[in-house]
């Protein structure tokens, strides 16, 4: 199995997270027993740690404050600089998550299904905000298992004229991360968790199972 070391090594577009934090809450994200609403809190709790460190280097512009004392020059980040795009569905589960940093971020949605006799993604739906090709895009989808669901992603948004573009992933397979960072060299990829790999039917092991259907109560 390749390590997250030798991942990091290879593919200098990827980050692979060691927070003692989220190795915590990812232990009980894992648990059959978690129920759907702590399921859902600790998404959102686990990709804002995510964004923050990942978004480290954004862009800030220089603005006059005044302070109860004088006037002073400080540093924000411009108003919807950040755009968000999730992966539906699962995807839904991590925009809170973000919007606790970029309050101000637009949301697009990009759907993608697996067929499952093929494992392939199949784009059915694209909707995303105006302008969005000078933004950062900070694509989200909680688990990165084949990589083709990202890839077919991330080819979308660069079509639409997308260039400065992030993923986030809570736990990945390294079968997806090694595509993902192949075929897109030029996106940063972030993961929480790298796991052991795929079973035969695409499914990441250990996992968490369907990361959909512990969301949003569905089977």
């Amino acid at each position: 199995m390749i390590g997250s070391s030798e991942l990091m090594k290879e593919y200098q577009n990827v980050f692979v997270f060691d927070h003692p934090l989220i190795k915590h809450k990812i232990s009980i994200l894992r648990d059959k027993n978690t129920g759907m609403k702590e399921f859902r809190e600790l998404v959102e709790e686990i990709t804002q740690i995510m964004t923050y460190v990942s978004m480290g280097d954004v862009e800030l512009v220089p603005v006059e404050v005044e302070t109860p004392l004088e006037k002073t020059v400080q540093y924000r980040i411009p108003e919807e600089s950040v755009a968000i795009v999730p992966i539906l569905r699962a995807g839904l589960g991590m925009v809170n998550g973000v919007h606790k940093v970029f309050p101000t971020a637009r949301v697009g949605h990009i759907g993608m299904y697996r067929n499952e006799d093929t494992l392939q993604p199949q784009e059915y739906y694209c909707k995303l905000p105006d302008g969005i090709e000078k933004k950062t895009v900070i694509l989200v989808d909680p688990m990165l298992a084949t990589g083709g669901s990202a890839c077919d992603a991330l080819a979308a948004l660069k079509k639409r004229g997308c260039k400065n573009i992030r993923m986030m992933s809570i736990i990945a397979a390294p079968e997806g991360i090694e595509r993902v960072a192949r075929e897109h060299p030029d996106v940063r990829v972030y993961v929480s968790t790298l796991d052991r790999g795929l079973n035969e039917n695409g499914y990441i092991l250990p996992g968490l199972g369907d990361a959909g259907d512990r969301l949003f109560g569905t089977k």
